[in-house]
């Protein structure tokens, strides 16, 4: 019995497979159970191994364990396959396409000029080089036709002689005082005496400057100078708290770029600028004007 008990063992483990793992060693025994992690054997000692994961067998031992054909959808991946054995890629075969032509090489105004998005544009600049002739005019106090003609003629370079140009400025005699900077200002009250301050003098209204006003008058720019002088000559009236006499039946109007302005009373004026107490809103409110934006002055009857 003993001597059939050995023969039986050397059966077994001549029956039992060895497989190479990735780090040289074997193992060897029959398989006893496998997954997706791996397999166990029942080692030629009659003991069991722990689950051998399929990357732990080499590429030999892999092979082996494809010939089960169980076995082989697990391990195929782990498999792998020589360069020779590997399916060729398709060669790429590449297909003449219509493609459009290259614009003809040619200078910025040339392509302006050839496509309609380019001419717009260009009208476009041409419409904003004369209307910057008719604003430098305005600015200027030049005549507005001599500007944008040749503002329109000469793009660009017009408007730019214009603009470099000195303001146009009415020419003041010899015997007028100098304007000085505005010190607080007194001025003056109908029924009581002028008290003149440096640098502000109050012009009597002569008789011709109360029937102008009676009938209305529009002082525009490049007609006349808007400056310290001009209102203290042509509005004396509208410097005090309350007008009296032909005054209090005159309405002032001042125009702007940004608007038109009904003026209450001359609050401040300085060498540069004046200050107008004005109606805005319904509320009486104070702005504050530079002579150079001063377009066009009204003063007419309330009735008109």
């Amino acid at each position: 019995m003993v001597f059939v008990l050995w023969l039986c063992g050397q059966s077994i483990i001549a029956r039992a497979d060895s497989f190479s793992l990735a780090d040289g060693t074997t193992v060897t025994g029959d398989i006893l159970t496998f997954d997706d992690f791996g397999v166990k054997f029942r080692l030629a000692d009659g003991n069991y191994s722990d689950r051998m994961p399929w990357a732990k067998f080499s590429q030999e031992g892999l092979k082996q364990l494809a010939a089960n054909p169980k076995i082989q959808p697990l391990v195929e991946p782990f498999i792998e396959i020589p360069l020779s054995e590997r399916p060729q890629k398709p060669e790429v075969k590449l297909q003449e396409v219509t493609r459009l032509g290259r614009p003809v090489p040619q200078s910025l105004f040339g392509a302006l000029l050839s496509s309609s998005v380019g001419l717009f544009a260009l009208a476009l600049i041409y419409a904003a080089n004369v209307y910057a002739g008719f604003e430098i005019a305005v600015f200027r106090a030049r005549p507005k036709p001599l500007v944008m003609g040749v503002a329109a003629v000469l793009p660009f370079v017009g408007p730019a002689i214009f603009l470099a140009l000195p303001t146009r400025m009415e020419p003041v005699s010899a015997e007028e005082p100098a304007q000085a900077e505005a010190d607080p200002a007194t001025f003056a009250v109908p029924g009581q005496p002028v008290v003149e301050t440096p640098g502000l003098h109050l012009a009597a209204e002569s008789a011709d400057v109360q029937m102008a006003k009676a009938s209305g008058q529009v002082f525009q720019r490049g007609q006349f100078t808007f400056n310290r002088r001009f209102f203290e000559t042509k509005f004396s009236g509208f410097f005090g708290v309350v007008r009296h006499g032909a005054d209090k039946d005159q309405t002032l109007l001042v125009k702007t770029g940004g608007g038109q302005f009904v003026v209450e009373r001359i609050t401040r004026i300085s060498a540069s600028d004046v200050h107008l107490e004005v109606v805005q809103g319904g509320t009486l409110q104070e702005v504050m004007l530079p002579f150079a934006q001063i377009q066009e002055i009204q003063l007419k009857p309330k009735t008109a």
